[in-house]
C-alpha cells in the first residue's frame, strides 16, 4: 500500500528573519503552514510526499530563538539552539546534567549538529503505518494498523492507548518532564502562553492527530528550566537496538532530592511506553520519604507498569520498563557523559 517517493511537492519557502514575521506568515497559511526547525523529520515528510504544505518556514535565520541564557535563576534555552549547543553549554552541564544526556544520546553527532530541542520536542511520531501513508486514525481514517493481529508493533506503546499505539519519539522530552521545564508558545494572536512540559505533549485522547499543544499558527520559541530541580541527583538511560541513530525503546529519566538515605522529592518520566511521555506520578508519591534501597526500587517498578497491555511483539517492554525503573530508583550508573 505505502509508495516510496524521492521527489518532494512544490512549495514556497521563506525565510524570515524575526519571531514576528514568523509569525504573521504562520497566521497568514494557517493548516497549510509547515514549521522547519533542523528540518531532519520535515524532509522525510516531505521527501515522501506524505505532508503537502503550501508554505514552509525556516526558522534558521531568526537569532531571537536560539542560544542559552540566565532567567529568574535558572536557564532559557531558546527552541532554534542545537542539540550539540545543549550538550556543551556549561551551565547545563553544571546544572541540569540530565539534559545533557539526553540530548547528547539523541541520534549521532551530525544529527545533533543539525537539529534542535524545539525540533527534537515537536517531531512526530515514528510508527511506520502512519508515516508511510496509511489512512490510520491518526491520518483521519478509522483503523489502527498497528493494533492488528498480524501488525508489526515492536517499537509501539505499551500503556495508554486509545485507538493509536504510537509512541513519541523524543529523547530530550522525558527530560524536560522531570526537570519541571516550561515550553514558551507564541500563540497566533501575537500572545505568549507558557505551559508545563508534562502538559505540552498530547496523547490520542486529547487530539488523535498531534503530538504537542501547539496548533496552527503557534511558534515554540523557547524552553524554560527552573532552578527547583538545578543539581539533584540526576539519571538517564535509553535503550535502543543500534548504538547511534536510533530511537528509544524504552527511556528513562529521574532527578532525585535526598535527606541522607531517604528520597525526600523525586520526579520521574519515560518515554516509548505511551503515546506520549509519561510523568511516573504515583511512583513519585509511593517513594517520597522512603529510604533508597531494593525495597524501594521493588515497589516503585512493579507500580510503574501497572495497567500495561502490550502487543502481540512489544511484550519485552513491560520486564524492560520494570528494570529501568528500578535502576533509577536505586542509582546504579548509567553510561557517563564523555566529551
Amino acid at each position: 500500500m505505502a509508495v516510496i517517493r524521492d521527489v518532494m511537492p512544490a512549495f514556497e519557502l521563506f525565510q524570515p528573519t524575526s519571531i514576528e514575521d514568523a509569525q504573521a506568515l504562520l497566521n497568514r497559511y494557517g493548516a497549510d503552514a509547515w514549521v522547519l526547525a533542523g528540518g531532519l523529520d520535515s524532509l522525510d515528510w516531505l521527501k515522501d510526499r506524505i505532508k503537502r504544505p503550501q508554505a514552509v518556514v525556516d526558522l534558521g535565520s531568526i537569532a531571537a530563538l536560539k542560544g542559552v541564557r540566565e532567567r529568574d535563576g535558572g536557564l532559557e534555552i531558546g527552541a532554534m539552539t542545537t542539540l550539540t549547543e545543549v550538550v556543551r553549554h556549561p551551565a547545563i552541564r553544571e546544572r541540569y546534567a540530565l539534559l545533557l544526556e539526553a540530548a547528547e544520546l539523541a541520534a549521532s553527532p551530525q544529527i545533533r549538529n543539525q537539529g534542535t530541542i524545539g525540533g527534537n520536542v515537536s517531531q512526530d511520531t515514528r510508527c511506520w503505518y502512519y508515516r508511510a501513508g496509511w489512512p490510520c486514525y491518526r491520518a483521519g481514517g478509522n483503523i489502527c494498523y498497528a493494533d492488528t493481529p498480524d501488525a508489526i508493533n515492536r517499537e509501539h506503546a505499551i500503556l495508554g492507548a486509545d485507538r493509536c499505539v504510537a509512541v513519541n519519539p523524543s529523547d530530550t522530552a522525558p527530560a524536560l518532564i522531570v526537570l519541571d521545564a516550561q515550553m514558551v508558545i507564541r500563540t497566533a494572536d501575537g500572545g505568549e502562553r507558557v505551559v508545563d512540559a508534562e502538559d505540552y505533549f498530547v496523547g490520542p485522547a486529547i487530539d488523535i492527530t498531534r503530538m504537542t499543544v501547539l496548533e496552527p499558527g503557534d511558534l515554540l520559541t523557547a524552553i524554560r528550566l527552573p532552578a527547583a530541580w538545578a543539581g539533584a541527583q540526576f539519571y538517564f538511560e535509553k535503550i535502543r537496538d543500534r548504538q547511534v541513530w536510533d530511537f528509544a525503546l524504552v527511556s528513562i529519566a529521574s532527578a532525585m532530592v535526598l535527606s541522607g538515605g531517604t528520597i525526600e522529592r523525586i520526579r520521574m518520566a519515560v518515554n516509548g511506553v505511551a503515546a506520549r511521555p509519561l510523568r511516573l506520578a504515583a511512583v513519585e508519591a509511593v517513594v517520597a520519604g522512603r529510604p533508597r534501597n531494593e525495597s524501594t526500587a521493588v515497589v516503585a517498578a512493579n507500580l510503574a507498569i501497572e495497567g500495561a497491555q502490550p502487543l502481540r511483539f512489544n511484550a519485552y517492554k513491560v520486564p524492560l520498563m520494570r528494570n529501568l525503573v528500578k535502576r533509577a530508583i536505586r542509582g546504579v550508573e548509567a553510561t557517563p557523559w564523555t566529551s
